[in-house]
């Protein structure tokens, strides 16, 4: 990068962290510090909201699998906003009756004690992990595409939101997303633009490029419970995830307590159900557009440039060599099928069009084996090399493309995406372990002030292990498929926990505790399976899935169980 683009890079950064601090510094007791003085307005809450779930995965992974996949992932998103009427209704005025500050100050309420701490337990497992993975998934990219040391990086990212989050608590998280959301999507909205323009030919020849390639494939209603990405999937499956997420996750559930009312609070959750869809539809198309632009200008034949430098400095530079030469003269065969294809399609000669949208599918196919043979070659040069290089090609288009100074904010914005949401996981950490598990069963008598200053240390701490988790983390076959797994593990069992406490009355404690270990027992071994065959059985499932099976798990479980030993004594 030029001297320009570090300097934005840095510059923007250090400005949105500094702000952070300058306006929140000093909270001198624990509602403030975890709630933030409940004065925070709906539009900040819902920015705060959409920042928190946009992490850099989002912005480094989602045009790729966009390049990769097309538009489907967009189904994901479908029942979010059914999500956000949902918990407006039911969950956010439970929350704001109790006055909580957490999600799990509810259970113990209407459970017991160890319903509370084993849900708050699944909470910090699940995102505490989770976290690490926040960290790690920009820093195993930027640490490549930068020649930053991994660990350097990893340390980075985390000090800086560790300094702003432990000096502000809650309000300094959701001061510091307004900043960095404004440079999020600046940036990719200006690359959007910037590629669209650089692609030579219209706009309209563009969509059709895309369309005929498959890469415009938005919904899917075919049923299918291994598949990933459907309409069916987006609108169940991920309806319980986003429960679950935006409803029990302390992550998001400490953004919109700190409203100034249930009113701001109810409003930010739905500005976040109305934007969040077109703004990963924009992130996608962005990916899209990059696919088009590649059909284009001849791309490197794997993304990662320093698996593939080390390849060149390797005993196979020879076999490399040859096959850079079969990958070019296939593009090259494949941009004049996509010329008579566009010209095809003017002239709108359907037998000519089918014609050569066939022979691209087959060069691109080609290309595809070119591809594997490459990363084969890799593989015998570095056994445990990551071949998998989609979650690269945004960044080394914008390396490669961009003029200075954009390359420069595109990588603030993934730094930006990190750090904001980083400090959520952190701060809802902290609140976590310091609510249900230190104030409650650790240290009950403390002040005020010192669960104050408990929070901070427990957000060092926090902080402290995702470092080292994302330091000795490895690269999953999809960063944004990696975090959304690891959620739906965890977020199926909590939300059934929570369904049965709002909707089941008659179910106690009791029931209810063991019904939750049984059904994250059963996912967890779901999940083990999943792929391979049981009992004789296929065992096939798309991960969304695993949300719904949990919480319905749960809620049938605990119904029986109850059932059975017969109703519990009333408190």
């Amino acid at each position: 990068m030029s001297y320009l683009d570090w300097a934005i890079m840095f510059g923007t950064l250090l400005a949105i962290a500094s702000y952070g601090v300058y306006k929140t510094y000093g909270p001198k007791d624990m509602d403030k510090y975890l709630r933030g003085g409940n004065d925070l307005s709906w539009w900040t809450i819902g920015l705060s909201i959409m920042a928190t779930q946009a992490s850099a995965i989002t912005f480094l992974s989602t045009p790729g699998q966009a390049y990769a996949d097309g538009m489907r992932f967009i189904q994901f998103y479908f029942g979010l906003p059914v999500a956000m009427i949902i918990i407006s209704v039911v969950f956010l005025p439970i929350y704001y009756r109790l006055k909580v500050y957490t999600a799990y100050e509810y259970l113990e309420s209407r459970f017991d004690l160890k319903t509370r701490t084993l849900t708050a337990g699944l909470f910090l497992i699940q995102r505490g992990l989770a976290a690490g993975i926040t960290i790690y998934a920009p820093s195993i990219i930027l640490s490549t595409l930068l020649g930053w040391n991994l660990t350097i990086t990893n340390f980075f990212i985390g000090l800086v939101v560790i300094i702003y989050t432990v000096s502000g608590g809650t309000k300094a998280v959701s001061i510091t997303q307004k900043q960095q959301m404004t440079v999020m999507m600046g940036g990719m909205i200006l690359a959007g633009i910037i590629v669209i323009q650089m692609i030579p030919v219209k706009f309209t020849d563009a969509l059709h490029l895309a369309g005929k390639m498959e890469k415009l494939n938005i919904v899917n209603f075919e049923f299918d419970l291994s598949d990933r990405y459907n309409f069916w999937s987006g609108v169940t499956g991920a309806l319980f995830l986003f429960l679950s997420y935006f409803g029990t996750d302390q992550s998001q559930v400490q953004r919109y307590l700190s409203g100034r009312s249930l009113t701001q609070s109810r409003m930010g959750l739905m500005m976040n159900g109305f934007l969040k869809v077109p703004m990963q539809f924009v992130i996608l198309f962005i990916g899209v557009m990059v696919f088009v632009f590649y059909q284009f200008f001849q791309p490197p034949v794997i993304f990662n440039t320093v698996q593939l430098d080390n390849l060149k400095q390797s005993e196979y530079l020879g076999e490399l060599e040859e096959l850079e030469k079969e990958y070019t003269e296939v593009f090259q065969s494949k941009s004049q099928s996509i010329q008579e294809l566009l010209g095809a399609i003017k002239s709108e000669n359907t037998q000519e069009t089918q014609k050569y949208k066939s022979a691209i599918f087959e060069q691109s196919y080609q290309q595809e084996q070119v591809r594997k043979q490459v990363k084969a070659l890799i593989v015998r040069n570095d056994p445990l090399a990551e071949t998998n290089d989609t979650d690269y090609v945004f960044m080394r288009f914008v390396m490669d493309y961009l003029p200075k100074g954009i390359v420069g904010l595109l990588f603030a914005v993934i730094f930006s995406a990190a750090m904001s949401s980083t400090a959520s996981e952190l701060n809802a950490l902290s609140s976590t372990t310091t609510i249900d598990i230190y104030k409650r069963s650790l240290h009950t008598t403390g002040s005020s002030r010192h669960y104050m200053l408990s929070s901070k240390w427990f957000t060092a701490l926090w902080g402290l292990f995702a470092v080292l988790f994302a330091t000795y983390a490895t690269l999953f076959e999809n960063l944004i498929q990696a975090v959304n797994l690891l959620g739906s593990l965890f977020y199926g069992t909590i939300l059934g926990i929570f369904l049965v406490g709002f909707f089941l009355k008659w179910v106690g404690g009791k029931a209810v505790f063991i019904a939750a270990i049984i059904a994250e027992l059963m996912i967890l071994t779901l999940h083990y399976f999943n792929g391979t065959t049981l009992y004789g059985f296929d065992v096939d499932v798309g991960y969304l899935w695993y949300n719904a099976i949990g919480c319905l798990l749960v809620m049938l479980m605990a119904m029986l169980i109850q059932s059975g030993i017969g109703p519990e004594p009333k408190k």
